[in-house]
């Protein structure tokens, strides 16, 4: 009887490359993005910035109040396939008045028109409308990362800010990360102050108050040339330029802010059974 012939060997798969829609890079340099925004990233860093928070294709992530997009082009693709994208977007309802009512519906129906417009790249997000007053950002324990890109002094300046982080603080997962970045004082600032910087250590003490650890802090997104004591305060500086023609080529110069960069954490819950000390 002849011996039956050897079974050959089957190779294990060999791992799978990251789809280009899921790395980083390749996001950062697609197509849709609004070049605008792609010349604002030498001063934004957002490769870094997202990796100093530490944003997985595989994440939940919640932006709050993206405006018009700047991250919101980068992030939705970079989670579609693997995660989830959601933006906490202001509610006109909630609005002080009719003024920033108009701008707050301008503003949501630029991005969702934006978001529409290449459903190949964004697919389906979610966009929440909220009232900083009193924000619900999701189910408690839903979402594994926040990020804010400049947004605390405008929630100070409202009495918004504790009610903000105790929302971020609610709604992520234990363990998760809350990554703020904001225009950056020499030292803490007054109530009532309307130059659009907040001190570092106001920032960590608003996240210490609603129950977040400090990780870690970075200079990615510093800039000593900003002296931060601007006559129309950081909208003197690009991209707002809010003077015109007004020391045009000094803020040009300038460039944008300087910037903390700060990543906080929930702490993780105590294991089942273990008692309180």
């Amino acid at each position: 009887m002849q011996a039956d012939a050897p079974t050959a060997s089957v190779a294990a798969p060999a791992p799978q490359a990251p789809s280009p829609a899921t790395t980083l890079e390749s996001v950062i340099a697609g197509d849709w993005r609004d070049p605008a925004n792609v010349a604002r990233d030498i001063w934004r860093h957002p490769k870094e910035t997202l990796d100093f928070f530490g944003v997985s294709a595989d994440q939940r992530v919640l932006e709050i109040a993206p405006g018009r997009g700047w991250y919101t082009e980068i992030l939705v693709p970079f989670v579609r396939q693997q995660g989830h994208y959601v933006g906490a977007i202001s509610d006109p309802a909630a609005a002080p008045d009719e003024r920033v009512r108009e701008y707050f519906t301008k503003q949501n129906a630029d991005l969702r028109a934006k978001l529409a417009a290449r459903p190949d790249i964004y697919g389906q997000p979610t966009l929440r409308e909220i009232d900083a007053a009193r924000p619900n950002f999701g189910a408690t324990d839903s979402i594994d990362t926040v990020l804010t890109f400049r947004n605390v002094h405008n929630w100070l300046a409202a009495g918004q800010a504790e009610a903000m982080f105790k929302g971020f603080y609610e709604v992520l997962k234990p363990g998760g990360v809350l990554g703020v970045v904001e225009h950056r004082a020499a030292g803490d600032v007054p109530d009532g102050d309307k130059s659009g910087y907040v001190g570092q250590d106001q920032v960590i003490a608003l996240a210490r108050a609603a129950g977040f650890e400090l990780e870690a802090s970075s200079e990615i997104n510093a800039n000593p040339a900003d002296t931060k004591d601007h006559e129309a305060g950081v909208w003197s500086l690009p991209p707002s330029l809010r003077l015109g023609d007004k020391d045009r080529e000094k803020y040009l110069a300038i460039g944008e802010s300087d910037r903390m960069t700060l990543r906080f954490r929930k702490p993780l819950a105590e294991p089942a059974g273990q008692a309180t000390q």
